[in-house]
């Protein structure tokens, strides 16, 4: 007989999405603000999106955002997800998060990916087709930094660095700084796709895995199971309670007047303007549950179906035990957060979400295998 799964643990995700009209400083604000909500909730950590150039998302550096949340928090953990390692240099990646790993006394958790944002990618003037690899250049080159000392070399496809000439033992002058938590911060990679190769990376080199919000429940099932095989392969042991799920939950007093505030609220006008973005590129696909499905049917009325959940705490309850059961159990469940367009509505989902929610969710899962 199945051991009983642990408790789920609950964190939260911003992009973040602001409307466009809203001062920015007020965003950001209101993210601090958010910040502290969480962690007064119990939320166990906050993972913040890197975006350069999209007027709806406001972030171009979370580690920036992190320090300012540091001093107004004292347990919460801090993650940019991802850092867009094919839009930086790994050497000034490595030295800022060893930085700001420091500053966190170890509050730091990393997610590596590639930045997928056209205009970002135009404006650093990299290859679409190379982000992966790039991505997994720039760890190996920030993973080598921080478990080696000088001389530093590297002479790679998409990254050269050298530092030989001017080390001085003497003064310590050459040298990269080491993270506070050793030999690193926690490591997750993010998965979106069918057969993702970044969960067999991830699995390979004992990383967690992180679903993300736009796919639906079979993909996520899919990057577990890819997750699992590769990492059995790998002789590393998958332990679920590490897998990260990030899913888009708006809670209210009755399940109609949560589904209403979804549709038009900014949760749902997120995934309506994701989707346009998908149609001027790759379709719909992404969202989709049957690659067969038409593009023209999967618009908001489905995707209230799938992958936003929206009701009361019953009717949210049922919608993530279906998730469970279709996924086989995962660890964590990271909300996912957007503007605060009603304030009341949106602090009144996060309570009803870590109060009430979670409980019932862990009680209810405790049955069940992990």
């Amino acid at each position: 007989m199945s051991e009983p799964s642990p408790a789920v643990r609950y964190g939260m995700f911003i992009m973040p999405f602001h409307a466009p009209e809203k001062p920015i400083a007020q965003g950001y604000d209101e993210d601090l603000e958010l910040i502290i909500k969480a962690e007064e909730l119990g939320f166990e950590e906050f993972w913040i999106g890197e975006h350069h150039t999209m007027k709806y998302e406001t972030i171009v550096m979370p580690e920036m955002f992190i320090c300012r949340a540091l001093g107004e928090t004292s347990n919460i953990r801090f993650g940019p997800a991802p850092i867009c390692l094919n839009q930086h240099h790994p050497a000034h990646v490595a030295s800022r998060l060893a930085q700001l790993d420091h500053m966190s006394k170890g509050r730091l958790n990393l997610c590596f990916g590639p930045g997928s944002v056209t205009a970002d990618q135009e404006l650093y003037g990299v290859d679409p087709k190379a982000g992966g690899e790039m991505s997994l250049e720039a760890i190996d080159c920030i993973l080598k930094l921080w478990s080696t000392d000088p001389p530093y070399k590297h002479e790679g496809k998409y990254w050269q660095f050298n530092l030989a000439e001017h080390v001085d033992s003497e003064s310590l002058i050459g040298f990269i700084h080491k993270p506070y938590q050793q030999p690193t911060p926690p490591i997750s990679m993010p998965g979106m796709s069918r057969n993702s190769y970044s969960m067999k990376v991830a699995a390979q080199r004992g990383w967690d895995p992180f679903a993300h919000c736009l796919v639906a429940g079979n993909v996520v099932a899919d990057l577990w199971k890819t997750y699992e095989a590769a990492g059995l392969e790998a002789n590393q042991q998958p332990n679920r309670a590490n897998f990260k799920v990030a899913r888009s939950i708006f809670l209210a007093d009755t399940t109609a007047e949560a589904v209403e505030k979804a549709r038009t609220n900014s949760l749902g006008k997120n995934y309506e303007y994701i989707g346009h973005l998908f149609d001027k590129g790759l379709g719909r696909r992404i969202y989709k549950r049957d690659l067969d499905m038409p593009d023209s049917e999967c618009q908001l009325d489905w995707l209230m179906t799938e992958q936003i959940i929206a009701g009361d705490v019953d009717e949210v309850l049922r919608r993530l035990l279906e998730l469970w059961e279709e996924t086989g159990g995962f660890g964590w469940l990271e909300l996912m957060s957007y503007d605060w367009d009603d304030k009341a509505s949106w602090t009144h989902s996060m309570e009803l979400f870590a109060k009430e929610l979670m409980p019932a969710f862990n009680k209810a899962v405790g049955a069940l295998p992990a």
